[in-house]
């Protein structure tokens, strides 16, 4: 059967383009490959389009490769698409791309394409204009006024006037102040007073420095607010209203903000919302009929407040809901039991619908019903009840995703704060959080260890921290003979101390930071006394100081000054019973993942670029707040020397299936040997998962997919533990050759 091409597009000239590339990765991870080929298209900032090489595909933000486009990509013109691709999966969002222009570039060149036509998509994307049209077909809005650019940058001037406008349109502060055309939340602020609302509207009106914007002042509704999807059914075009969502900005914010939006864990969100059946029901009511009136096709995004009074107020209307792994659109469709990959299977067929292309739609489904064999059953562990808890979610979902559905049956198995085992649901998986995992789960759902051995041929841990990766899970599976991935109990042990760790391999020969262990114990004695212990050892300011057992740059601070050490020292005691406390290095950070059981493999090293002293949390997960340079920005030999050297690291830890050890990379100029050297930091036993961490665009880089990556780790875990035979037991070579491009 032909397969239909399908060019997914991403990226874009607006400064959504980081939101864009998410979505678009998360589109090429879950597209149906039975169905449809996959071309990722990029579109660089500056405009330029690229066909996206496997290798970028998968990296944390546009910066890690955009450099290198033009010398590696094949550059398209717009006219190329029309023989390269038969359908647009449009995966991109802000200006050029919700608001009529790349739609109308797509019309001119007679290109199917998801989504809302031009007109529909210009005025989705026009705060004040749609608000005429809805307000025309009785949909309330927040009471507002516009201000010109000329407006804000005359404010100081005509401020009692604007002023006396807002009082009139029956307004009063907190004030909300947003760009009339931008999404996610950009621009957006709340004013309490005058001298708030002239930075707000400086702020707003400026977004985009070059291209200043007329701007929204209105009234701060209070009610719950909340986010409706709706579908359309691809043969009757009657709207499929999902589920909505109720959505609490954290305490101490004003508004549901970017970081929020797009930062795991972050946020209450509550799918359905939690208000009544007759509410819900308003919600979808409002949301459908607000869709109708703009004209949207497909699909539309509803963002609006309840208020206590059971009125509905729309803020922002969307012709493009984000596509990353847990947002909105994904969360509602699992409450229909809706898979990502059925999801987008759905809004394809609805626009195949749409231009008369669908004749071969029923056919590709039977020949894959007829294709299924025997599948290898894989439980998926995820969660736990560490700090490391809501980035072990968002690993466990991607791997599930990433799990091929040809080859394996996927079971998810949600560890709770209580380590007991609950097999949940699509609506659970794409949950926002663990802790509303927690809240929902049910005791129908619980499945004992042994009920799990008797259940599954594999196990996939995809825990971090805590129980999950230093030994205990371990230990449990091969007490139940379950065979999984990674390394066994005592290398896991291990490296999850890092203190020992840096012992074990001083021992052996390799260099590790100068460092002191120091005890709650000792610190609640005399934290003058280990003050001094500390300055014996390490009498050189700034030093590193972090917990011995915890990862992802958990409460990992620099200190530059005795004040600073006891802040950071404090801060961890007030959890922790030890603080590891290290020389700071000079050099290079480096992170790489190495594979295999008996026969290490290094993949490309990546370059961990910080934008501060420490590598938050966020510049490791938010997208696009994080920036790796793959392959790190070395001489080859200096890189193949690196990679030598992390190899004998992890044949000396023993370490089993894949990790990803963290480094610096020291020349002679730099290192106290005078000769360059790697200087370990940390082995990390379960590195994450997530779908832009560095070990999948490493992996990229020599031609692996993270699907087969995440095969290449299952088959490791079941050569460990004996279950195929030696007959079908590849070399490590051959297993990489396998998969590769």
């Amino acid at each position: 059967m032909v397969k239909l091409n399908v060019g997914v597009f991403m990226g874009g000239k607006s400064m959504e383009n980081e939101v864009s590339f998410n979505s678009g990765r998360t589109v090429c991870d879950h597209l149906d490959t039975t169905q449809y080929n996959i071309i990722p298209i990029f579109q660089r900032f500056n405009g330029e389009i690229y066909i996206l090489p496997l290798r970028f595909l998968h990296r944390g933000k546009i910066s890690d490769f955009d450099h290198r486009l033009p010398a590696e990509a094949q550059r398209l013109e717009w006219e190329d698409l029309k023989s390269m691709v038969d359908f647009i999966y449009l995966a991109a969002h802000g200006r050029y791309m919700e608001d009529g222009s790349i739609q109308g570039m797509f019309e001119m060149l007679q290109i199917p394409y998801l989504g809302s036509k031009v007109f529909a998509s210009a005025l989705g994307m026009d705060k004040l204009i749609q608000r005429h049209f809805l307000n025309a077909a009785n949909i309330k809005t927040p009471k507002y006024i516009a201000l010109s650019v000329e407006d804000v940058n005359n404010f100081d001037k005509h401020s009692e006037v604007i002023l006396e406008s807002i009082d009139q349109a029956g307004i009063k502060f907190p004030l909300v102040v947003k760009p009339v055309r931008e999404g996610s939340s950009l621009g957006i602020s709340i004013a309490n007073n005058k001298k708030e609302l002239a930075i707000a509207l400086v702020d707003a009106a400026y977004i985009y420095p070059n291209q200043p914007q007329s701007v929204i002042i209105e009234e701060k509704i209070n009610g719950m607010e909340f986010t409706s999807i709706i579908l359309t059914d691809p043969k009757s075009g009657n709207p499929i209203p999902l589920p909505p969502t109720e959505v609490i900005a954290e305490a101490g914010t004003h508004f549901f903000d970017y970081q929020q939006k797009y930062m795991p864990g972050r946020a209450h969100k509550f799918t359905p919302a939690r208000c009544t059946d007759e509410q819900i029901k308003l919600i979808q009511d409002v949301s459908v009929k607000t869709m109708q009136t703009l004209e949207m096709e497909n699909l539309a995004r509803i963002d609006g407040f309840l208020t206590e009074n059971n009125e509905i107020f729309i803020i922002d209307p969307n012709t493009i809901s984000g596509m990353g792994p847990s947002f909105f659109l994904f969360r509602q469709a699992a409450e229909i039991d809706m898979s990502h990959t059925q999801l987008i299977n759905h809004l394809i067929e609805t626009e195949l619908y749409h231009y008369n292309m669908a004749q071969n739609l029923e056919a590709r489904k039977l020949e894959k019903k007829t294709a299924m064999t025997k599948k290898c059953v894989v439980a998926v562990l995820l969660g736990g009840r560490t700090n490391e808890k809501e980035i072990s979610l968002e690993s466990g979902r991607n791997v599930i995703y990433k799990l091929s559905p040809e080859k394996y049956a996927v079971i998810p198995v949600f560890v709770n704060k209580d380590l007991d085992l609950y097999v949940i649901n699509q609506r659970l998986l794409v949950a926002n959080s663990t802790k509303e995992i927690e809240n929902n789960i049910t005791p129908d759902m619980k499945i004992s260890w042994t009920e799990l051995a008797e259940t599954v041929d594999f196990a996939f841990i995809a825990l971090h921290g805590g129980e999950g990766e230093n030994g205990c899970v371990q230990g449990t599976l091969e007490m139940l003979e379950i065979p999984y991935n990674g390394s066994g109990v005592l290398t896991s042990a291990m490296c999850m101390d890092k203190a020992k760790t840096n012992h074990y391999l001083k021992q052996r020969g390799f260099d590790v930071p100068n460092n002191v262990l120091v005890s709650k114990n000792d610190w609640k004695k005399s934290q003058e006394n280990t003050l001094d212990t500390i300055q014996k050892s390490l009498p050189l300011y700034p030093l590193i100081v972090k917990p011995h057992d915890d990862g992802c740059s958990v409460m990992v601070q620099k200190a530059k000054n005795d004040t600073q050490l006891a802040d950071a020292l404090n801060s961890i005691f007030a959890e922790k019973s030890y603080a590891l406390i290290e020389e700071c290095i000079e050099g290079m950070e480096l992170t790489i993942g190495v594979i295999g059981n008996t026969q290490p493999y290094a993949l490309p090293p990546s370059e961990t670029v910080v934008s501060k002293d420490i590598l938050s949390i966020e510049e490791k997960f938010l997208p696009g707040a994080g920036e790796n340079q793959t392959p790190a920005r070395l001489p080859h030999d200096t890189l193949e020397f690196a990679q030598r050297t992390v190899e004998r690291i992890y044949a000396a830890l023993d370490c089993k299936g894949y990790c990803r050890i963290d480094c610096f990379y020291q020349n002679e100029h730099q290192s106290p040997t005078k000769k360059e050297r790697i200087v370990f930091i940390e082995a990390n036993t379960l590195p994450g998962m997530t779908p832009a961490t560095c070990l999948f665009h490493q992996a990229a880089e020599i031609g692996i997919k993270p699907m087969d990556f995440i095969d290449i780790i299952v088959e490791l875990g079941l050569q460990l533990h004996k279950l195929q035979s030696d007959e079908t037991m590849l070399p490590l070579q051959d297993i990489l050759k396998e998969k590769q491009l």
